[in-house]
């Protein structure tokens, strides 16, 4: 069996200010998400991990390097493509009010109603479909060359690309990936897969190793 544990990037300013950052726009983390990253790195010390990857969006790559660091394991680290965060076009940089106000319909899809979300309405955007392609194809080629009986793989993500495509991989419908609700910032969520095709979901945007509480913006 493989053990996939998926995390979500650090906070940033830009997820402070409650502004949509997407596959192309970034900000630096804050200063307390380092402190959050080494209590991720204490709570999952214990596990041996044959391999990370990450995102290769700067949020995600230092909160990678970070956490590896801290957990003072020597572990392989590789970039993937298909872990970017969802390009959200011209909603990057935007505060999430003024995308509610400009675009109110396809913003209610995008936080509630995926399978009703239309990439040609927001220019620039891509398709939940096309995240959860890339997602997946990139996440299963690792399993097939990485994994094995007893085997822990980490990958470091962000918030919709990691709700798009863990729901995927799940087999969740479309219309449904969102119900569960969003990721938290520095959350863990683990999925198990015996065949790299099949997975099952094991525990789902776990913060509790997290000092401090979680408001609204923590989470996608």
């Amino acid at each position: 069996m493989t053990t996939l544990y998926f995390i979500r990037h650090g906070k940033t300013e830009w997820n402070q200010e409650g502004r949509f950052q997407g596959a192309n726009g970034d900000s630096p983390l804050l200063p307390e998400s380092y402190e959050q990253i080494k209590q991720l790195a204490h709570h999952l010390a214990p596990i041996p991990f044959k391999h990370a990857f990450s995102s290769p969006i700067k949020r995600a790559v230092d909160t990678a390097e970070a956490t590896l660091a801290a957990m003072h394991q020597d572990v392989p680290l590789t970039l993937l493509p298909g872990l970017k965060e969802f390009g959200m076009g011209v909603w990057e940089g935007m505060r999430f009010e003024d995308v509610k106000r400009q675009y109110h319909d396809m913003h209610e899809a995008y936080r509630h109603q995926p399978d009703l979300f239309d990439a040609d309405q927001v220019p620039g955007a891509e398709s939940f479909e096309h995240v959860q392609e890339r997602f997946v194809k990139d996440v299963k080629a690792t399993v097939q060359q990485y994994g094995g009986p007893d085997v822990n793989l980490i990958y470091f993500s962000h918030g919709m690309a990691l709700t798009a495509g863990m729901g995927a991989l799940l087999q969740v419908p479309l219309s449904d990936v969102r119900k569960e609700g969003g990721l938290s910032n520095t959350s863990t969520s683990i999925l198990e897969t015996d065949d790299g095709e099949h997975y099952r979901e094991v525990v789902r945007n776990d913060v509790s190793y997290l000092g401090g509480t979680q408001d609204e913006t923590n989470t996608v």
